[in-house]
C-alpha cells in the first residue's frame, strides 16, 4: 500500500500505525510516551497528531495509534497541527515546568506563554505511564498510576518503598522528562526511596546490576546469577569460538 506523507510516497503494510512508517521513511513526528521497548504504544502525550486526508476529508489523529487502512495523504506540520501542538505542548509545559526538555521542545516550536494554565512546581512528570508500563512488561510491576483526574501520579503502592522492586531502573531509562530520581555510586543504587547493592564484574569490576535484579535475572532464565558484565562475556565466548575452532570471532 502506498501512502503520502508531506508529499512523500511511503511504502506501508494495512494496519501499520502512521508513526512506524514515517519513521521508517525518516519523517520526523515529535512523540515523548512512544519508546521502542514497549509494543503497545497508548497516546498518552498526544504531541505524534498529524493531520490525515482520507479521500477529501480531513481529520487530526494521534499517529502513533492511528492504524493504515487506506491511500490516505498525511500532513505533519500542517498550520492546524503546528496550531495544536503549540498547546499541547503549553499544557505540558505547565504540568511539568522543571523539564528541560519540554522547556526545548517549547522553544523550538515557539509556543507562546498563555498566563491562565496554572504550572504545577517542581514537576518533571507528564503521567504518560510509560515507566509503568515499563515496569510491567520488563521488571517486576512495582510501579503504577494511581488516582485520578489532576491527582493522578505514578507511585509505589501507598508511596512507600515497594516489597518488590528489584531496582533495575528501566522505568528511568525509558521516562521521556528525566523525572525519576536515581541516585547511583559505585557501591549501591537508590530509587523509589529505597537502597540496593550494585553487584559488579569479576572480571573488570564494572557495574552489573542489583543483586535483586540479577536474581530475577537468573529466575527467568533457569541460569545462575551473572558474574560478568556484557563486555567480559562476550569476550569470553570470542575465547571459547577460538580454542574450540581455531579461529577468531
Amino acid at each position: 500500500m502506498i501512502i503520502k506523507i508531506d508529499g512523500k510516497e511511503c511504502t506501508c503494510e494495512k494496519g501499520e500505525f502512521l508513526l512506524t512508517v514515517a519513521r521508517r521513511n525518516g519523517i520526523l513526528i515529535p512523540t515523548l510516551c512512544h519508546h521502542d521497548s514497549q509494543e503497545e504504544d497508548m497516546g498518552a502525550c498526544r504531541l505524534c497528531i498529524v493531520e490525515v486526508n482520507d479521500r477529501g476529508r480531513k481529520s487530526v489523529v494521534v499517529s502513533c495509534v492511528y492504524p493504515v487502512n487506506g491511500e490516505i495523504e498525511v500532513e505533519t506540520n500542517s498550520d492546524r497541527i503546528v496550531r495544536e501542538r503549540r498547546m499541547i505542548l503549553e499544557l505540558l509545559a505547565k504540568r511539568a515546568p522543571e523539564s528541560s526538555v519540554i522547556k526545548e521542545m517549547c522553544s523550538f516550536y515557539e509556543v507562546p506563554e498563555i498566563e491562565r494554565f496554572v504550572k504545577v512546581d517542581g514537576e518533571k512528570c507528564i503521567v504518560c505511564g510509560l515507566c509503568a508500563r515499563a515496569c510491567s512488561s520488563l521488571s517486576v510491576g512495582a510501579i503504577s498510576t494511581v488516582n485520578r483526574g489532576i491527582t493522578k501520579m505514578i507511585s509505589t503502592p501507598y508511596g512507600d518503598p515497594s516489597s518488590v522492586c528489584i531496582g533495575c531502573g528501566a522505568c528511568a531509562k525509558v521516562c521521556p522528562t528525566d523525572a525519576i530520581e536515581v541516585k547511583e555510586d559505585y557501591y549501591t543504587r537508590t530509587i523509589w526511596g529505597k537502597t540496593f547493592d550494585l553487584v559488579h564484574c569479576a572480571r573488570c569490576g564494572a557495574v552489573i546490576g542489583t543483586r535483586e535484579q540479577i536474581e530475577e535475572a537468573a529466575s527467568r532464565s533457569g541460569n545462575e546469577p551473572e558474574t560478568l558484565c556484557d563486555n567480559c562475556r562476550k569476550e569470553r565466548m570470542a575465547k571459547v569460538m577460538a580454542d574450540t575452532f581455531g579461529f577468531d570471532v
